[in-house]
C-alpha cells in the first residue's frame, strides 16, 4: 500500500525526551519557560533555544515551537522577543492561536501552524487562518472523522490532528475550572488538573450518588493507533502525539508504535493484530486508559476513567536515587541510594534533562567489592550503557511490584 504518509510530530520537554523519539517523529513541539499551556516544561528556554533547536535538526527533525497560551497587553514585549528568538535560532514554525502571536510571526518570516486552541472545527475557519499566514492547522479534538473529511475537501491547507495522548474535559483545552478553584489559569498554562481529582456527586436531598467511581471528570486517553487507516483516508497530513510533561520512556515507546504503524501501513503490513501488539505496548508506559476520543462520536461513560487513579498503566517507575558522578573509560557511574536499595538483574532507567538510558544492572560495586544489592544510604558503583550526568535520577521499574525483566 503506498500513497501519502503523515508527518509524526512528537510532543517534548528536552534533550531528553528529543533523543528518546529522534529515531520515530519527523518533528517534535515544545515550548520555552513562558507563553506555554504546559508552564511545568522549563528546561528550554531564550538562553538555549537556539542550541536546543540545533540539535532537533542535528537529529534530522523539524522544530516547532508552541506560543499558545492567552496574551495579555504588559506580555506584548515579552511575546515579541520569543517569537524574534524563535526566528534567529532557525524554528520551522511556531504554533499559535492569539492574533498577536500569529501576525508578529509573519512579520519575522516564520512558518505558522494554528493550535488546537483555536478550535478550527470548519473548512472555513481553515480558510480564514491561511489569509492571516498560516501553513496548517491543529484542528479541534472534538471533531468526528466524517467532519475531518468534509474539511480536507473544500480545503488544501496542512491539516493536523491529535492521535494519542491526554485529552481535556472542555473544548480543545479551554478550561476556566482550575482558575476558578484555585486561580491558576489552564489557558495560561498553570492548571491545577481539578478534571483529575476524586469528585463525589450528591443529589438534591444530598444523598449520595453511587456512580462505581470517584473520578467522574478523569478523561481516558487518547488511542488511535487501531484506526491509522481511517486517519489516512480522511486526509490529514500530521499526526500529533500529546505528551510534553511525561518522561522520555512513554515519548520513546509511543513515538516507536506510531512510526512502525505508518510505515507498515506504507508496506501494507499493517494489521488490526499489530495495532493490538502496539496498543499493548503502549498500555505499558503512563496513560489514563484508552478511548478514541470523538473521532467516531461524542464519547460515552467509557470515555471517562471514573474507576482509576490518574495512572492506569501496570508498570511503575520508584526512583531509587541520584547519579553523583560519571566515570567515562569504566562506563560506570557513582549512585547515591537516597530511597531504595539497588540489585543485579532490576530494570533501571536513568533520566535527566539531558540524558534517557533504559538498561538493566549488570554490575555494582560497594567499595572495593563486587555485590549483588546495595542497601538505601550506601554509595554505588554502577556500570551503565551510556553517557550519564550528575543530578540524573534513578528508577527501578516494576510490573505490580514484580521486576520488570525486558525492556518496555
Amino acid at each position: 500500500m503506498s500513497g501519502h504518509i503523515p508527518e509524526l510530530v512528537a510532543g517534548v520537554r528536552n534533550p531528553a525526551a528529543l533523543s528518546a523519539c529522534s529515531d520515530h517523529a519527523d518533528a517534535v513541539y515544545f515550548s520555552i519557560d513562558r507563553f506555554s499551556l504546559r508552564s511545568r516544561a522549563r528546561d528550554i528556554t531564550l538562553d538555549n533555544l537556539d542550541a536546543f533547536v540545533e540539535q532537533v535538526k542535528s537529529s534530522g527533525l523539524k522544530a516547532y515551537l508552541a506560543v499558545n497560551t492567552v496574551i495579555y497587553p504588559e506580555e506584548l514585549p515579552a511575546v515579541d522577543a520569543v517569537v524574534e528568538a524563535a526566528a534567529s535560532a532557525g524554528v520551522d514554525a511556531v504554533i499559535a492561536w492569539d492574533p498577536a502571536v500569529i501576525s508578529r510571526s509573519v512579520e519575522c518570516g516564520l512558518k505558522l501552524h494554528i493550535s488546537t486552541q483555536a478550535n478550527v472545527s470548519n473548512w472555513r475557519t481553515a480558510e480564514f487562518y491561511r489569509k492571516l499566514g498560516a501553513s496548517r492547522v491543529i484542528l479541534s479534538r472534538e471533531l468526528t472523522l466524517e467532519q475531518i473529511k468534509d474539511i480536507r475537501q473544500h480545503t488544501d491547507m496542512e491539516l493536523e490532528v491529535f492521535v494519542h495522548g491526554a485529552m481535556c474535559q472542555a473544548i480543545s483545552g479551554r478550561c476556566y475550572l482550575s482558575n476558578y478553584l484555585l486561580g491558576r489559569s489552564g489557558n495560561c498554562g498553570e492548571c491545577s488538573q481539578p478534571c483529575r481529582w476524586q469528585w463525589t456527586l450528591r443529589g438534591e436531598d444530598g444523598a449520595e450518588v453511587e456512580l462505581g467511581g470517584k473520578y467522574l471528570l478523569s478523561v481516558r486517553d487518547l488511542c488511535m493507533i487501531e484506526h491509522v487507516p481511517e486517519l489516512l483516508d480522511a486526509g490529514v497530513d500530521a499526526f500529533k502525539i500529546e505528551g510534553r510533561l511525561r518522561d522520555p520512556g512513554y515519548t520513546a515507546v509511543v513515538s516507536r508504535c506510531y512510526r512502525e504503524a505508518l510505515d507498515a501501513y506504507r508496506d501494507g503490513s499493517y494489521s488490526r493484530e499489530r495495532a493490538l501488539q502496539w496498543k499493548e505496548q503502549m498500555a505499558a508506559v503512563y496513560n489514563r486508559g484508552f478511548s478514541t476520543g470523538f473521532y467516531f462520536g461524542a464519547p460515552g461513560p467509557d470515555g471517562v476513567a471514573v474507576e482509576k487513579d490518574m495512572n492506569a498503566s501496570p508498570v511503575r517507575r520508584q526512583v531509587v536515587g541520584v547519579v553523583q558522578n560519571y566515570f567515562y573509560k569504566q562506563e560506570a557511574a557513582e549512585v547515591r541510594l537516597l530511597e531504595d536499595g539497588l540489585s543485579v538483574g532490576d530494570f533501571i532507567v536513568i533520566e535527566g534533562v539531558s540524558t534517557y538510558l533504559e538498561q538493566q544492572v549488570e554490575s555494582l560495586r560497594v567499595g572495593d567489592s563486587n555485590v549483588l544489592k546495595a542497601e538505601q544510604g550506601q554509595e554505588v558503583g554502577l556500570a551503565v550503557v551510556g553517557k550519564v550526568r550528575k543530578n540524573d535520577r534513578v528508577f527501578r521499574v516494576e510490573r505490580f511490584g514484580e521486576k520488570a525483566e525486558e525492556k518496555l
